[in-house]
């Protein structure tokens, strides 16, 4: 079981949302280290000042990868099976595997894209 985080985790880490600092915490502590990808680092980050220290610690943990054009493709066409239209959210869940967990703000928007994507995913609301 990993940890995937969307931008609403992203933005709970950065606020010193305890519950989500210990969701991660416990993924480091258990070898699971978390995963997201830039489109979602896009969406959270604004610049390096003091107000963004706790998100720069916590992507210091966190596996980023590439929203590249393999899975811009993957996700576009996840998009047009659930038609739904944001590819950071499709790309999102396209790193998740069966069993993973979804740190999300929005599980309205990830669960059809998971059930698009056939991936038997908890989606845990920050």
């Amino acid at each position: 079981m990993r940890l995937i985080l969307d931008n609403g985790a992203l933005i709970a880490l950065e606020r010193n949302d305890r519950a989500m600092w210990r969701r991660l915490k416990l993924a480091l502590v258990t070898e699971q280290v978390p995963l997201s990808h830039g489109g979602v680092v896009g969406q959270a980050w604004r610049g390096r000042g003091p107000r963004q220290a706790l998100l720069a610690r916590a992507l210091e943990a966190i596996e980023v990868r590439p929203l590249d054009r393999a899975l811009g493709r993957v996700a576009g066409e996840l998009l047009a099976r659930a038609g739904r239209s944001d590819v950071v959210d499709a790309a999102l869940v396209l790193l998740a595997s069966d069993g993973d967990q979804i740190a999300t703000s929005d599980p309205g928007d990830i669960e059809p894209l998971a059930r698009a994507a056939h991936r038997n995913v908890d989606l845990i609301r920050v």
